[in-house]
This record gives structure tokens, C-alpha cells and sequence, in this order.
């Protein structure tokens, strides 16, 4: 499905954005290996997500959808052997953390998934759960399809390579079935929603710093969790109020967790009028209400331990950057390449159509602001996150913007479309 998106002259409204992502598929994972009943609300029904929940029901585990409301009958620690290959779809998050999880079972487990899925790196996830004892077979020794052989798991220190909460939640699911405590160091903190999860289902966990200590034989318990916002979503509207003239937008309930909220710091870095309000504390998590006007923007340097706190925002800061005054450096972000697509080069080269003057870096990227695109036609690569970025630069564009594939929005955000055109 092709869209087209035209220049606006404001927005205005109050608005809220689906659940979070990241919570979503943790909730039904840790609630499938809990004991009793584990209910989220506000459950995101993106396709990733779903994916998560179809892989769990695969292994045993009785899983009720109504609505956004979902009930997990959670088995314990040891699931069925599933009868077929689990599919992830499009899901990073599914693949990389189940592996967690499989690698403690008794039983072995084929997981797959979509095209891209078979080009990203699980190598990242088959070295540590190698070392505590995991026997995992990968196509090239990295990619999926790939083979999880349940086995006796032991407690290890890894020190990480590079900041990512997909494989510090793939040891830590692991680390549940391994024979003494694990330890994982971090070179940033990278976002913490499966400590924060842990705890609340009562396994026990230890953060000092960028070291996560988890200790095995404690029985996790089903509990209520309540879904906020994901600031992933929100991000998209958060650039788009700042840059649309006479613009006003309020998003309510949102995530606003410390490890996520890199794009509210770049925002108001470079300028940006952003509000919190209605500041609490929901399931460990921080939620708080985000306002956000029209403003001018400065360019900035983003780099560093800011990055792990942005990651999937990095696309639509891009477009931000090409409407802010003076240049804007990214860099340190060589995770972008190993996306749903390479994101440093997907949204260079689409922001480059439409007339920004915007240059792919090794780590990252260089954009001039021009304060100026030109509406074209441009390429989502099935990326949601780029579908959603281009779409707030086609708000902001001469002309029109044809926007191809642009129905991959589903896998995080089934009504974007609809909730802009809202405003």
C-alpha cells in the first residue's frame, strides 16, 4: 500500500499513542513462565507483538485476547515442546529474547521469521548463551532459521560489546534456569524493562551501575500489568508539534522510563518546548503526560551513552535535523545498521530525495539544516520506523509525498495514519 502525505499548516489535539512496545512483549513472555494468572491492559496489537504471542501459545502456554486486555495462564519455568517452528514475523524482540528462554527448556525448539529477520545478527545472543551452556545451531552460525537445544544452564559474567536490552533480556531470561547467579556489565545502561518486570514478578535482581545481577530459584509470580504509552510512537508526534507551525499536541500516559527518554533530552536540547505533566509510577515504570509546541530548533551532537536511550529514534531526529538551524552530528550509532533495515542508510538516502542535505557516516549521520524538503516518492524498505519518519517530513515538505510500503506501520502502530489525521 502506497500513502500520500501533504504539508501542514498546524496541529493541534489531545492524543495517545499505543502501548509500549518493549513492556508489551515482556509482559507475555515473563507472565507465560510465571506461576498463575498474569493480565496486561492497554496490550499493543502491533504485529510483533502478536508474533510474541502466537510463539507462547505454541508452547503451551493458554493465552486470552480481548481487545487490548490480554490473560496469560502462566505454565512456570518449563514450557511444552511446540509441535512446529515458531515464526517470529518481523520480531527482533521475539526471536532474540525466546532464545532466552528455549535455551533453559527441555527440549529443543526451530525458530524463523520474514526476510529481514533472517539477515539480523543473532550471534550477539548465540555467544553468551553458548557460554552458560546453550547448544544453538544458526544458518552461518548468525542467522535464522536457527536451533535452540534445551540444556542445564550455568551462571556466567559476560561483559557486553555494545549496549542492548534485547541481549542483556535474552541472559537474564536465561539466567532463570542457570544453576547460580549471572552478571551482565554493560558499556551504557540500555532500557531496563525486564529488571524493572523481574522485580515485580518477584525474581530477584541487582543493579549496580551498568552491572545487572540476577540470581536463579526464585518462583516468579503472575501479577496485573498496566501498559503506558510507547515514547517510540509518541516520538513521531513529539517532532512533528515542534516542527508544524501553530502547532499543540498533547500525548497522554506515555512511557517516560529514564532509559527511553533520549528524544525528550535531543528535543530540548536543540530547543524544543516539551512538557511534562501528570509525573507517576505505574508497574516501576514512570508515566507523565507530554506537551509539546511549535519551536525553533538548533542543531546538536548526539553520540555516546545517549544513543542506547534513542535507538529507534534516531529516524525521526534526523528529520528534526534537517528543520533545526546549523548541523547536527550523530554517531556511535552503528546499531541502526542491523534494524529492520540499515537505518542509517534507509532514511539518508529517502531525506536525500526529498532535497535534505543529509551524508551517511560509518556511525551515523551528518545533516545540514536547510530547513527545506521537497515533496517525491520514497521508499519505506517494510521499516516501520522509517514509514513513520517520513511521514512527519511529508508534513513538512512542498507538494506531495508518496510514501511506498507504507503499510508496515502495522508492526508497531496499526493507527498512525488515522491518529495524524486526527490532529
Amino acid at each position: 500500500m502506497d500513502i500520500e502525505v501533504k504539508k501542514k499548516r498546524f496541529l493541534k489535539g489531545i492524543i495517545s499513542v499505543p502501548g509500549d512496545k518493549s513492556i508489551s512483549h515482556r509482559a507475555v513472555m515473563i507472565g507465560s513462565i510465571a506461576e498463575g494468572i498474569t493480565e496486561i491492559e492497554n496490550f499493543l496489537l502491533g504485529e510483533d507483538c502478536i508474533s510474541t504471542i502466537n510463539c507462547m501459545k505454541n508452547l503451551g502456554v493458554d493465552i486470552e485476547l480481548k481487545g487490548t486486555n490480554v490473560k496469560v495462564q502462566g505454565k512456570g519455568l518449563y514450557l511444552n515442546k511446540s509441535e512446529k517452528i515458531l515464526d517470529v514475523g518481523n520480531s527482533g524482540t521475539t526471536i532474540r529474547l525466546l532464545m532466552g528462554i528455549l535455551a533453559g527448556q527441555k527440549f529443543e525448539t526451530t525458530l524463523t521469521g520474514d526476510d529481514s529477520i533472517k539477515r539480523r545478527p543473532m550471534g550477539r545472543v548465540i555467544t553468551p548463551l553458548s557460554m552458560m551452556g546453550a547448544k544453538i545451531e544458526a544458518r552461518e552460525g548468525n542467522f535464522a532459521p536457527l536451533t535452540v537445544f534445551g540444556n542445564k544452564l550455568k551462571g556466567i559474567y559476560y561483559k557486553m560489546p555494545i549496549a542492548s536490552a534485547q541481549v542483556k533480556s535474552s541472559i537474564m531470561l536465561a539466567s532463570l534456569y542457570a544453576d547460580d547467579k549471572t552478571t551482565i556489565e554493560e558499556p551504557y545502561p540500555s532500557r531496563n524493562h525486564t529488571e524493572l518486570m523481574f522485580s515485580s514478578f518477584g525474581a530477584k535482581v541487582e543493579v549496580n551501575g551498568t552491572k545487572i545481577t540476577c540470581y536463579p530459584g526464585y518462583k516468579l509470580q503472575g501479577q496485573k500489568v498496566i501498559v503506558p504509552g510507547d515514547i517510540s510512537s509518541a516520538a513521531y508526534f513529539i517532532v512533528a508539534a515542534t516542527l508544524v507551525p501553530n502547532s499543540e499536541v498533547t500525548i497522554k500516559n506515555v512511557n517516560v522510563n529514564p532509559t527511553r527518554t533520549g528524544i525528550i533530552d535531543v528535543i530540548k536540547e536543540m530547543g524544543g518546548d516539551i512538557v511534562l505533566t501528570n509525573e507517576r509510577t505505574i508497574n516501576n515504570e514512570k508515566v507523565a503526560d507530554i506537551t509539546v509546541k511549535t519551536s525553533r530548533l538548533k542543531g546538536i551532537e548526539i553520540g555516546g551513552s545517549l544513543i542506547p536511550r534513542l535507538i529507534d529514534e534516531i529516524p525521526v531526529i534526523a528529520v528534526a535535523a534537517v528543520f533545526a538551524e546549523g548541523k547536527t552530528v550523530i554517531k556511535d550509532a552503528e546499531e541502526l545498521k542491523v534494524k529492520e533495515s540499515n537505518r542509517i542508510n534507509t532514511i539518508t538516502s529517502e531525506l536525500k530525495k526529498m532535497g535534505a542535505k543529509i551524508f551517511e557516516t560509518e556511525d551515523g549521520m551528518i545533516i545540514e539544516g536547510t530547513g527545506f524538503l521537497k515533496g517525491n516518492t520514497v521508499e519505506s524498505y517494510n521499516d516501520h520506523r522509517i514509514a513513520m519518519s517520513l511521514w512527519v517530513a511529508g508534513l513538512m515538505a512542498e507538494g506531495e509525498t508518496k510514501i511506498k510500503n507504507a503499510e508496515c506501520v502495522n508492526i508497531s502502530y496499526p493507527d498512525f495514519y488515522k491518529t495524524f489525521d486526527m490532529l
